[in-house]
């Protein structure tokens, strides 16, 4: 596996973690700004819907780049914007920068995963993403949990100086590192022009392979953004163990990913089905069984490593049916189905439980997602399979 692949991942490793960190700074900025906690929160929103807007145009934009010119580009405009972040007095002006620095991480992704599947032979492009992809999985065992301590200690504005900084050492190797032949974007060195890409969205497989994903990230994060209410207010624990909680569901993430990087190889196999199988059942048990402490613990991390897992399958799955027609934009693609469900399971979740009052009912949210995309896969693993034996007697 290319060392270079490892200076992608800390750099998604810091994206990962400025993503996420707001859940614990939010009081500490509505203070500190005078605006409402409504106001705060609004940051993350803001954040996941640049990174649904920006991978798009600014893969298109960068395809014709150098890939090392763009990813240093969008890290450096990332590094920026934190630092302006980290100073400013105005609320509005911080809720730009963290659109701004959604657009560059999305750009940064896009181009990351295209690299990062380029770099690597087919049979281990999964591998490939999974090594990247462990990056965010970290930033959710670490970097989240660090933030927040340090949020604590030193006041939000650390943090984002701290996310900065942490960026320095990934753009100086991406500057020195990065392969001068690592893929040149659409019409630079694919031969393939930017319009042609996008046709690829018309194929079956490839709309197939984004729903899949979007729907198992939907599920993930509908219940993630509200298990911290479900550890203190169902599971009846104090404040201090939700950081556990977080970091028990990261650390299970952590080792999905691995194992999915080592076994996927883009095809929907029997592992890859039974993990979506087993996530409508996981996220019911945890509306059922979520308010007790221990089940809590072990159904994050259980919960943790299959959504990620499956989550990094899949994103191996639109890389390997995506890229041979859409070899710059493929990375795109998947950032957008990825990013798509991580807005829309918390705005589900958020409709059920303001009707229900219930945190826990989040999780039948997740239940509803993972399903969705459980089903239909195995249908499509019959049909390939049909298909195979089919092909075997001809």
């Amino acid at each position: 596996m290319p060392v270079f692949l490892l200076v992608l991942a800390l750099a998604v490793f810091a994206q990962g973690t400025s993503e996420f960190m707001l859940s614990g700074l939010v009081p500490g900025i509505a203070a500190d700004l005078s605006v409402s906690t409504g106001s705060a929160a609004s940051l993350t929103s803001a954040y996941a819907l640049g990174m649904v807007c920006g991978a798009p145009p600014m893969a298109a934009l960068s395809a014709r780049w150098p890939r090392r010119r763009a990813l240093a580009l969008f890290l450096s405009v990332f590094v920026a914007v934190h630092v302006v972040g980290a100073l400013t007095t105005s609320f509005p002006l911080l809720f730009a920068t963290r659109v701004a620095a959604a657009v560059a991480n999305a750009g940064f992704l896009a181009v990351a995963m295209s690299v990062a599947t380029a770099l690597a032979a087919p049979e281990r492009q999964t591998r490939a993403t999974a090594v990247l992809l462990s990056g965010v999985t970290l930033s959710i065992v670490a970097g989240v949990p660090g933030g927040a301590l340090l949020g604590t200690w030193a006041g939000w504005r650390a943090v984002f100086v701290a996310v900065a900084l942490l960026c320095l050492p990934a753009l100086a190797l991406v500057l020195r590192c990065a392969p001068a032949g690592a893929g040149a974007g659409a019409g630079a060195g694919s031969g393939v022009p930017v319009a042609r890409e996008l046709e690829a969205l018309a194929s079956p497989p490839v709309r197939q392979a984004l729903l899949l994903a979007a729907a198992v990230n939907g599920a993930t994060f509908a219940a993630f953004a509200y298990l911290a209410v479900i550890a203190t207010e169902s599971a009846g624990l104090p404040g201090g163990a939700v950081p556990a909680v977080l970091a028990a569901f990261g650390a299970g993430a952590f080792a999905g990913v691995l194992v999915a990087g080592r076994t996927g190889d883009g095809r929907l196999g029997r592992g890859l089905v039974l993990a979506l199988l087993a996530l409508p059942a996981g996220w019911a048990a945890v509306a059922l069984a979520g308010g007790r402490p221990v089940p809590l613990f072990l159904l994050a991390v259980l919960l943790g490593g299959l959504s990620f897992g499956a989550g990094s399958a899949l994103v191996g799955r639109v890389m390997r049916v995506a890229s041979p027609r859409a070899p710059a934009l493929s990375g795109a693609f998947a950032t957008v189905a990825l990013n798509s469900g991580a807005v829309a399971g918390p705005l589900l979740a958020g409709l059920v439980t303001g009707a229900t009052g219930d945190a826990r009912d989040a999780a039948w949210v997740s239940t509803a997602l993972a399903s969705a995309a459980a089903l239909p896969a195995v249908a499509l693993r019959r049909r390939d399979g049909r298909r195979a034996r089919a092909g075997a007697d001809a």
